[in-house]
């Protein structure tokens, strides 16, 4: 399994609960994580198939960005 950060604008649990159908649809509940405390607001993804695009897309799908570290 390989893990991919992505530094995103997500701000809140708000911004979180908004993603996770989206992500949660792509690479399962329990394969990603949002550090809101950290300045990038780092989503870390571990993933299987997904490529980073996906994740991308599916982040750009709730309304918010990604963009791979």
């Amino acid at each position: 399994m390989n893990s991919m950060k992505f530094k995103t604008n997500l701000k809140c649990g708000g911004c979180v609960a908004t993603v996770t159908p989206f992500l949660d649809k792509l690479v399962g509940h329990d394969h990603w994580q949002v550090d809101l405390a950290d300045a990038q607001k780092t989503l870390t993804v571990d993933v299987e198939k997904a490529s980073a695009e996906e994740v991308e897309k599916a982040v750009q799908e709730a309304g918010f960005k990604a963009e791979k570290l």
